[in-house]
């Protein structure tokens, strides 16, 4: 009886041994999986670094044609510069003759500005306001939402959309609410200004163009 007890502890301490075993293996496995999964997120904000310096390379000249989202089609007047602390600055002066405005933009921070449209996106949008216009049921202030997002996007096909959206076919009054008719027109001079820097063409002229591909029967007149 006595030697029999011996053998079991034998046993006891083996199985002891072996679990202390399996556990450090375990320990060292784990740290190579974290490390593993660090250059993967380590290298995203890399990549978005490089395409945020790409939009600030833009160089525009003098007497360029730009626009900016907010206020439509511009010409730069003039390239200056300025000394702000201990940092020089250079920047652009754009004048939208529309809304008698002059804006000052910085040259390395000018993400927002966009290159005029080619002449084949203006055909584009001619063949976009020849099309059908999109009927939503979605109440009015909703839609109008919509529609003053696409107007200030500097999109020029958004653009081209919401003009064909709101036209009516016609400039009685009635045919249309306040609202709608100040959206449309907001929309239609800021196409037609884009209309006459990339033709080069009078505001008569593209006012027709307009207007025939719209289907207009009784063609605004131009307030200026």
């Amino acid at each position: 009886m006595p030697k029999k007890k011996k053998v079991k502890k034998v046993k006891k301490v083996k199985k002891a041994k072996n679990l202390k075993s399996l556990k450090k293996a375990k320990q060292n496995i784990k740290p190579i999986d974290k490390k593993s999964a660090v250059p993967g997120s380590d290298e995203k904000p890399e990549i978005k670094k490089i395409k945020k310096q790409a939009t600030e390379k833009k160089i525009y000249n003098l007497k360029d044609f730009v626009v900016y989202p907010k206020h439509g089609v511009g010409k730069i007047t003039s390239i200056e510069k300025a000394t702000i602390g201990d940092i020089d600055i250079q920047f652009y002066k754009i004048l939208v003759e529309k809304e008698k405005l002059t804006l000052t933009v910085p040259i390395n921070q000018q993400s927002k500005l966009r290159p005029i449209a080619s002449i084949n996106q203006i055909n584009k949008c001619v063949s976009i306001l020849k099309t059908k216009p999109k009927i939503k049921r979605t109440m009015w202030s909703r839609r109008a939402q919509e529609y003053d997002q696409k107007i200030n996007s500097g999109k020029i096909y958004e653009l081209a959309e919401v003009v064909k959206d709101l036209n009516k076919n016609t400039d009685i009054i009635a045919d249309q609410s306040y609202s709608e008719r100040q959206l449309f027109e907001k929309a239609y001079e800021r196409l037609k200004s884009e209309f006459e820097a990339v033709l080069k063409i009078s505001p008569e002229e593209v006012q027709k163009k307009m207007d025939k591909a719209l289907g207009r029967t009784i063609s605004t007149e131009s307030s200026e």
